[in-house]
């Protein structure tokens, strides 16, 4: 029988078979890329507001002119988050080798050196959450336990009332009641956890106005809806407030106070799902009803 020669070669210090290192290149280049390092995911990046923790890459990013986050600022009671609204950026980071508590401890100090003021830092097992601000700019940070590794959602409020694009039509309200009986309308803002009727919403309210003065035999009922975040009790206390006060302003208005009636629902009547933020702001409105 043929004698087998091996060849030996030396890498970093090491003698090892030719065989066995021309095996472990050809399994390297057979073995996904991912299994040792992942990069971010295409047209990511890192916020200017707080880098990263080291060894964690970006799985998931978004960002938006205008919509709401939900900050966490308690974990025990009912109001255990505060809504805010404005710009947003979105950043989910996949982490190997670290622990949820590890980027709560580095989220704390990083915003503290940067001057924020840390309105909640906690737990609720498996995740920690860090929400801060500095002036108008928010920074909500959660970050989820898993074994061997952890996740952390990364996300950046700049508070700013919404540009008011869309225009209301007390004309197409008109045939929408005529049809139904009833309509929905948006626009008609309050500071939060208020009564208190912002300017913004003199537009919408103008509309209303103009559409109780085309029609000026009927008489309505002014209902006022919230989605589900707070108590129940609260939210009805304050449907009830708001559409008292849409209905201050228009007898203030001129409209005569026998045509109106005000209703406060609270969150007993959704038209669409509170488990999202689009479904809960479709639930914040109020509803025109013809008596």
């Amino acid at each position: 029988m043929a004698e087998r020669k091996s060849w030996l070669i030396a890498v970093g210090g090491f003698v090892m078979p030719l065989r066995t290192l021309a095996l472990a290149f050809v399994l390297c280049l057979m073995t996904p890329a991912g299994l040792f390092a992942q990069e971010d995911r295409e047209g990511c990046k890192d916020s200017p507001l707080l880098t990263r923790l080291a060894g964690c890459y970006i799985s998931n990013c978004s960002k938006s002119d205008y919509d709401a986050a939900e900050l966490t600022v308690s974990t025990s009671g009912d109001n255990r988050t505060k809504h805010v609204e404005g710009k947003i950026e979105k950043v989910t980071y996949q982490c190997s080798g670290k622990s949820a508590l590890q980027v709560r401890r580095n989220v704390e100090q990083a915003l503290r050196t940067a001057g924020y003021t840390l309105d909640f830092t906690g737990y609720d097992v498996p995740d920690h959450y860090v929400t801060a601000h500095r002036g108008a700019q928010w920074i909500g940070v959660t970050a989820h336990e898993m074994t061997g590794e952890c996740s952390y959602d990364f996300v950046a409020v700049l508070a700013q009332e919404m540009n008011q694009e869309m225009t209301a039509s007390a004309e197409a309200w008109t045939a929408e009641i005529n049809k139904t009986g009833r309509v929905a309308v948006y626009g008609i803002e309050f500071d939060t956890g208020k009564a208190t009727l912002k300017p913004e919403s003199e537009k919408v309210l103008a509309q209303v106005l103009a559409l109780l003065n085309g029609q000026p035999d009927w008489k309505m009922k002014i209902e006022g809806d919230t989605d589900s975040t707070g108590t129940k009790a609260g939210n009805q206390t304050l449907s009830q407030q708001r559409a008292a006060a849409v209905v201050a302003w228009l007898v203030k208005n001129g409209v005569a106070p026998a045509r109106l009636i005000a209703a406060g629902l609270g969150d007993s009547q959704p038209i669409a799902d509170n488990a999202t933020e689009e479904g809960r702001a479709r639930n914040r409105r109020v509803e025109l009803v013809k008596q």
